[in-house]
């Protein structure tokens, strides 16, 4: 017959598993804190009007109308129907427009570090979240603009004549 050792088990003190508990989640908050610290700032984007099929691209050049605000409310910009390359914005203006839809209106929060970050721009203090109200109008391909400028010139090359006349009209002569 085989023997088993016997170790006793001390006492554990009164108050203990207590202690032990407050630790785990203690280290559990401040991991959970470390991965929120790291996660990359996102831009908050409501719709106030539905658009209606895709999106834009980083690539496409849009069509908004847009007026940005700052926290108290002051206006810092506004524009009817302006054309802009995504690529050429702030990196929360992209991405807010990447998730909207053509003919939508949204209200777009972007924080300070995807806007200017801690640049002073014109009207926008360093470290300043903006706010935007913002109507996608329409989006174009790079692509699709090229062709259309492609187009145009090929147009007024046979146009040639005098600015204003008819199509093919010699020019006036020069005296």
């Amino acid at each position: 017959m085989t023997e088993i050792t016997r170790v006793p088990l001390q006492p554990i003190a009164k108050g203990a598993v207590g202690k032990i508990w407050i630790g785990a989640l203690a280290l559990a908050l401040a991991g959970a804190g470390i991965a929120y610290a790291a996660m990359p700032a996102s831009v908050d984007v409501k719709t106030l009007t539905a658009g209606a099929g895709e999106s834009p691209t980083v690539d496409d050049v849009v069509l908004i109308s847009y007026k940005g605000t700052l926290p108290d409310g002051k206006v810092f910009d506004e524009a009817q129907q302006v054309p802009m390359a995504l690529n050429e914005v702030v990196p929360g203006f992209t991405k807010a427009l990447v998730q909207m839809q053509r003919g939508g209106k949204y209200t777009v929060e972007i924080p300070s570090e995807l806007a200017y970050g801690s640049r002073a721009v014109g009207d926008i203090p360093p470290n300043t979240d903006l706010t935007f109200e913002i109507e996608l109008l329409d989006f174009k391909s790079r692509a699709e603009i090229e062709q259309q400028q492609r187009i145009l010139q090929q147009l007024q090359q046979m146009q040639g004549g005098a600015p204003g006349g008819p199509a093919g009209a010699p020019a006036p002569a020069q005296p």
